[in-house]
């Protein structure tokens, strides 16, 4: 049996606490795959429906704070690099790409903590608690790229049907990592309580380790390899390229985009299937 929406809700409202003193064999296991689906879709509703609860706005907020940090941003630094024409436009899919990252991976760490008693009412995989914490990041950055890809393409930008499609696997690409990052991050988290405070100091250097308010070409190139290390540049610079500049990255560039994706998403199966397992015992 699934829980419900409203059964979800109350659950996560709960004191967890009293959820861990709730006896193992109370717990039922979903039958089939319809069943996981229906889980992850009530996963997602409760979490959109909890974070926009009791705003103003709603939705609205989490695309209005990347573009408050735009304005501010694009006028402290556009004097200094009033000289490229294409600096808002940059800055602003820098932004929301990287609110995207920021957002989705402190959340993401976090997933199992939280949400991790409902595994004491149903038997599921506990990844699923991880990779639906990510849907509201999600769900903004999505809107974001429709929003900018009507953008350019009414205001006569020419941005063609392979470079939206580029921009739209970089979306991908970029999620991928973040699921990579998260299931590490969350497994790991349990035992080691302060990884969210080294993470947070990670992310804030990582804000000017990524090319976000600066063009890269003001480093010298011989930097550059250092700054694609960092997960976000590569998926920032790509689409900034394929969007603004109308350059697509070569198979080259698209095969090592496609590697590092790989090997830190599987570093992070790795790590949560060697972790999770005993995920219950810290909670």
């Amino acid at each position: 049996m699934i829980p419900t929406l409203g059964e979800a809700s109350s659950a996560i409202a709960a004191p967890q606490a009293a959820v861990r003193r709730a006896s193992p064999s109370s717990a039922v296991a979903p039958s089939g795959g319809a069943a996981i689906r229906g889980l992850i879709w009530t996963l997602i509703r409760t979490d959109f429906k909890a974070r926009y609860h009791g705003t103003l706005s709603g939705f609205v907020w989490a695309l209005l704070k990347p573009l408050m940090m735009f304005l501010v941003l694009q006028t402290v630094f556009s004097v200094i690099f009033r000289a490229d024409p294409n600096y808002r436009l940059n800055l602003i899919i820098g932004l929301f790409l990287w609110n995207f990252f920021s957002d989705a991976t402190a959340t993401a760490m976090t997933s199992l903590h939280s949400k991790g008693f409902l595994l004491t009412k149903a038997k599921f995989p506990s990844w699923i608690l991880v990779v639906t914490s990510l849907s509201n990041a999600l769900i903004t950055v999505v809107a974001f790229a429709v929003v900018a890809a009507t953008f350019f393409v009414a205001s006569g930008h020419r941005v063609t049907a392979a470079a939206l499609a580029l921009f739209a696997a970089y979306i991908v690409g970029l999620a991928a990592v973040v699921v990579g990052i998260g299931l590490a991050t969350s497994a790991l988290f349990l035992r080691y309580r302060d990884l969210n405070q080294v993470w947070d100091v990670i992310v804030q250097a990582g804000f000017f380790i990524a090319p976000i308010v600066y063009p890269i070409g003001i480093l010298p190139e011989r930097f550059h390899f250092y700054l694609y290390l960092w997960a976000p540049t590569p998926f920032i610079q790509f689409s900034r390229s394929v969007l603004v500049d109308g350059v697509l990255p070569g198979p080259r560039a698209h095969a090592l985009l496609a590697a590092g994706t790989g090997v830190i998403l599987g570093a992070g199966i790795l790590l949560f299937r060697r972790f999770s397992p005993k995920a219950a015992e810290y909670l």
